[in-house]
């Protein structure tokens, strides 16, 4: 019988979580609770999206996360968030068969609520999810780091990958840029940078190919951003009102980074866009993964004041830093330090839990996990399998914000 672990002890705090990859991470349980971190944040990454997720395979995954088998104990830890439940393309495009697949969304989301598992993560992302160039920049204190570079975007776009119409979705300068980075650029350098990009689903461990990705960005020919939103609330429309009976709570990710690329639709990166989102259909069901690294490269988004309007829609968060750069390039900076003000995040959050407690809200307690991190100490000697996910700078990560929250809270 497993023995699950109570988040009582954890009151008036957020969820101190941590993603897991599973069986195949190189951050073991043990670890994770090492850290401090009492929520995992998880999915069965080895089933293919668009088939249902089964009471037997979800069980199995949660027994492995809460209980300790070599000891015969339970774990301090507890499945608490499902990152992610991915959408099938075929949804986000509006074939014919999206209400098949909706349908096996349900039936996943039926057994994730039979294992009391009760937040959803998902994203409404075209093809590729976060999308970066580098995934070793060297940071300056010199630990690598993940970069989005806008000028070798655009040079892989034109050059390498060489969209149709591509041309049309840069302007003069960067694509002057793009074409001098390009050609400074060897053969090998250039394998590289391809790599970075057709990463695909983080936790997958698939890489596309070139024409794997053309192929995909075909099937989005003629899907403008209207379109995609079209779909989106389509698909809210048959997924939330059923969440809402098994009160699972779905929260929608940020586009990352938060503006279109490739020629693809992005519709959910600005105040606005999620304001769509939760106005599609009303219901304590329907949120946002509040995500500061994906919203802060754009600097017209107030990430503080987003959480003083739409707190109340937002089920899960995500405190990642980024350095902005120029011309929309970014790179991901340590948790405390960076572009996006984290004192002004965490108060607007503990505000918002205090809120709920205040009004009667069950799910006060937010969850959060540190969103990626350095590869630094003695992770650099490591090949790391998933770029961001290394151990050491998570815990970093995650006892900054830990101190953070304690700090704010204390001083209110």
């Amino acid at each position: 019988m497993v023995v699950l672990v109570h988040l009582a002890e954890f009151e008036m705090s957020m969820i101190q979580s941590w993603r897991w990859y599973g069986p195949n991470d190189d951050v073991i349980l043990s670890d994770i609770e090492q850290a401090g971190a009492c929520g995992v944040v998880h999915a069965l990454h080895h089933v293919p999206v668009g088939e249902v997720w089964t009471v037997s395979e979800i069980e199995e995954r949660k027994r492995l996360i809460e209980w300790d088998a070599s000891k015969g104990v339970p774990r301090n830890l507890k499945w608490v968030v499902v990152e992610s439940l991915n959408v099938h393309e075929n949804i986000k495009k509006g074939l014919a068969d999206r209400d098949e697949l909706i349908a096996n969304y349900k039936e996943s989301l039926k057994n994730l609520a039979a294992c009391g598992i009760q937040f959803i993560c998902y994203n409404f992302m075209p093809v590729l999810d976060w999308t970066r160039t580098d995934l070793s920049f060297k940071y300056k204190d010199g630990s690598k780091a993940l970069r989005f570079d806008s000028v070798a975007l655009a040079a892989f776009d034109l050059f390498i990958l060489k969209r149709k119409r591509a041309a049309d979705n840069y302007d003069s300068d960067l694509k002057e840029k793009a074409n001098i980075y390009f050609k400074k650029l060897s053969a090998k350098e250039c394998i590289t940078l391809t790599r970075n990009i057709l990463q695909g689903v983080p936790g997958s461990g698939s890489v596309l190919t070139l024409d794997e990705f053309r192929s995909y960005l075909k099937l989005y020919e003629g899907i403008t951003k209207e379109k995609l939103r079209e779909n989106l609330k389509y698909f809210l429309q048959q997924i939330i009102p059923f969440a809402q009976e098994l009160n699972i709570k779905l929260c929608c990710h940020p586009d990352d980074p938060p503006h279109s690329i490739f020629g693809l639709p992005r519709i959910v990166s600005t105040e606005e866009d999620l304001n769509y989102l939760v106005e599609s259909v009303k219901s304590p069901s329907n949120g946002i993964t509040f995500c500061t690294g994906s919203l802060g490269p754009n600097p017209e988004n107030d990430l503080p004041g987003i959480i003083n309007r739409l707190g109340e829609y937002i089920h899960f968060v995500h405190l990642r830093n980024i350095q902005r750069e120029e011309s929309g390039s970014f790179h991901e900076a340590d948790h405390l330090d960076g572009s996006v003000d984290m004192y002004k995040v965490m108060s607007a959050l503990v505000k918002e839990c205090d809120k709920r407690k205040e009004n009667g809200r069950s799910d006060y307690q937010i969850p959060f996990r540190p969103d990626h991190g350095h590869q630094m100490l003695d992770d650099l000697k490591k090949e790391i399998k998933f770029h961001g996910y290394s151990a050491i700078g998570r815990l970093r990560g995650l006892a900054e914000l830990r101190g953070l929250e304690e700090g704010i809270r204390r001083n209110n």
